[in-house]
């Protein structure tokens, strides 16, 4: 694989723009990218591991408090360049990338949230992309258990058959890590005019029509949830030398 073809190509679009309402009982005076964990905000963490993979471009996609955001970070992060897309009113997780599209330049484009951290390799995790012919790849973790997070039931080839809801959830089961491998024709699809979910309405609408998954992600946090966020500086340790996001 050549460097036009591995994650150097990449553009990644890192998603910081949810209001954070559960975590702010925990992070009262900051958006929750910049929650600080183990002495550092939460982004960079995610930030270092694109680094780590070769991924040279990030595009932040920031809505609430995305100046202090944009302050924090400035332009660069190590290697890795910074650019970034602000809403200026909530626009959802697919509705951010529709309005970052013009930066999101790569074929396919590297999406994660950024309230979630996860070990994965990510030049096998491409690899695997581009040998399905998926319009779009979800990262998946393996969990004892799926009830706070829902579940994605699978086919044999990979391709994803339906998502399990939260409530109907239960016992262990795939996950999905919040990184994800989208191509410009799936980007495409997003509809303009209102605030739309990549979880809730777009990846639900291209089951059968070239959604896949992918099972090689680890380690998975959401540090959205207070509970969670406790956990965080013992969760990086146990990320700490991962080569990929």
């Amino acid at each position: 694989m050549t460097a036009a073809d591995g994650p150097e190509g990449l553009v990644a679009a890192v998603l910081v723009g949810g209001q954070g309402r559960r975590l702010r009982p925990a992070v009262p005076d900051r958006p929750k990218a910049l929650a600080p964990v183990a002495g550092r905000p939460a982004v960079s963490y995610i930030l270092e591991q694109l680094q780590h993979g070769g991924v040279a471009e990030a595009v932040l996609c920031t809505g609430d408090r995305g100046a202090m955001i944009t302050q924090a970070l400035g332009v660069k992060y190590g290697t890795v360049n910074l650019r970034y897309s602000q809403e200026l009113s909530p626009l959802g997780t697919a509705g951010a990338l529709r309005l970052a599209r013009p930066l999101l330049t790569s074929e396919p484009v590297l999406a994660l949230n950024g309230d979630s951290l996860c070990r994965l390799d990510l030049r096998a995790f491409l690899a695997w992309h581009r040998a399905s012919g998926a319009a779009a790849t979800l990262a998946l973790a393996r969990q004892s258990d799926t009830t706070r997070y829902g579940a994605v039931d699978l086919a044999e080839n990979g391709m994803v058959r339906r998502f399990v809801e939260k409530s109907a959830a239960g016992g262990p089961g795939w996950v999905s890590a919040g990184v994800y491998l989208l191509s410009q024709a799936f980007l495409a699809s997003i509809g303009a005019g209102r605030p739309v979910s990549l979880e809730r309405e777009v990846f639900p609408a291209w089951v059968g029509r070239g959604l896949a998954a992918w099972t090689g992600a680890e380690a998975l946090l959401d540090i959205g949830v207070p509970e969670a966020y406790a956990q965080a500086g013992a969760h990086v340790q146990r990320l700490t030398g991962a080569s990929g996001p």
